[in-house]
């Protein structure tokens, strides 16, 4: 037992967490950039000709409501409240889906990898310190 490692006695700041979560999100701007493209085309394909209206009464929503209904879709709720009536608009409903996944999975990794790295550099720090 005398060769067991006991963990250091340390914190974790959430300032340090928070500057490594802004720096990674900043490295991986670009493909942040690019799946928010494809969001907002997927949107306004959806609203085009996605063919989407109100389940309630059947009437075709306005820009906001469909951009409401990507944004559900993307995060994977899916309330039933405006759905697709097309093809084209069921196929676009998925698309929306895997990349809200996607950029969901980006940003956990992200917060997943700057709490690792704030834990490591405060590891190091306490090390400097003795």
């Amino acid at each position: 037992m005398d060769n067991v490692k006991k963990a250091p006695d340390s914190t974790l700041h959430a300032r340090h967490v928070f500057e490594e979560f802004a720096r990674i999100i900043w490295y991986l701007r670009s493909i942040l950039a690019a799946l928010l493209a494809i969001f907002v085309l997927l949107s306004a394909v959806m609203y085009y000709a996605g063919g989407p209206i109100e389940a309630a009464n059947g009437a075709p929503p306005s820009f906001g409501q469909t951009l409401y209904f990507c944004t559900v879709t993307a995060l994977t709720i899916g309330y039933g409240d405006v759905v697709p009536t097309t093809t084209l608009g069921r196929i676009d409903a998925i698309l929306l889906g895997v990349v809200g996944v996607l950029m969901t999975g980006v940003v956990t990794a992200a917060a997943v990898r700057s709490l690792e790295q704030a834990s490591h550099r405060d590891d190091l720090r306490e090390q400097g310190q003795r």
